[in-house]
């Protein structure tokens, strides 16, 4: 099968499903056949816990690849921190190219594997702002030298991700818009909005030229759109009346059967007339 970037188009948007939050019962690599059958794109978390000469092989057989975690330890503010998060992003960056990976995700510090941060912080100084955004900054040099594009996603703290800076999707807009690089962008998970700030659809249309991938999630759960309050078929005509053409990933669980996740995924952000 000749792989094509065609994946996952549908109407204005490209889709795409985390692989590491759906058909949990299977390996990986079955995963990922899932959802090539059913025609979108996959998303995959930290690199060094996959084979990833198995995920290279799979883009013989369809699999397009849309994001993936862009760097392995380390952090925005603190020097030794900083350096780790350099150089792992350096090490992460071949890696993407074997998977033909455009985007490489980055957070406001290092997660652990609960997705908490390994050194929290409960107070972000005027001195921290401007060491991430230096920081930022020469991640996006390193993007621009490599031809890759580092994206910042927001996370909420009340449920999931206590103790991380920069978390709210308003900290990565600032810290995007202030380096200003193509190579740097927002991942801006919409799940992670609604539970920190709410008001998607305006959020969405302030940050739209910083925009280089929307994941979504329902609230409450974080399972399939659909599953709980979000209108996710409003925001998607909003999206697409605003001009967005990108990437909408589900980074969500399956509330129910993974297929059916799938197919209430792509109902939700279909857009007709």
């Amino acid at each position: 099968m000749t792989v094509t970037q065609d994946r996952g188009a549908h109407g204005p948007f490209t889709l795409a499903v985390c692989a590491e939050m759906v058909f949990r019962d299977l390996p990986v690599t079955q995963r990922v056949r899932r959802l090539v059958d059913l025609d979108v794109q996959v998303e995959i978390w930290d690199w060094t816990a996959h084979d990833v000469d198995a995920l290279e092989a799979l883009r013989g057989e369809g699999a397009v690849y849309s994001s993936m975690t862009g760097y392995v330890r380390g952090g925005l503010v603190e020097p030794n921190a900083v350096a780790e998060l350099l150089a792992t992003a350096e090490e992460s960056i071949p890696v993407a190219r074997r998977l033909g990976i455009p985007r490489l995700n980055l957070h406001g510090t290092g997660l652990d594997g609960r997705g908490l941060p390994v050194v929290p912080v409960h107070e972000v100084t005027g001195a921290m702002w401007l060491a991430a955004r230096d920081t930022l900054a020469r991640v996006a040099e390193l993007g621009e030298r490599h031809g890759v594009q580092f994206v910042l996603e927001n996370l909420n703290l009340a449920v999931d991700h206590p103790g991380v800076p920069f978390a709210r999707a308003a900290d990565t807009l600032a810290l995007v818009s202030a380096v200003d690089s193509p190579h740097l962008r927002m991942m801006l998970d919409l799940y992670h909005a609604q539970i920190g700030e709410g008001n998607l659809i305006e959020l969405c249309r302030q940050a739209l030229p910083w925009i280089g991938e929307l994941q979504v999630a329902d609230v409450p759960g974080r399972c399939e759109p659909g599953s709980g309050e979000i209108a996710y078929p409003a925001v998607a005509r909003a999206l697409a009346e605003m001009g967005y053409t990108g990437t909408v990933g589900m980074e969500a669980f399956a509330s129910g059967d993974s297929t059916a996740a799938v197919e209430r995924f792509r109902e939700a952000f279909t857009v007709t007339g």
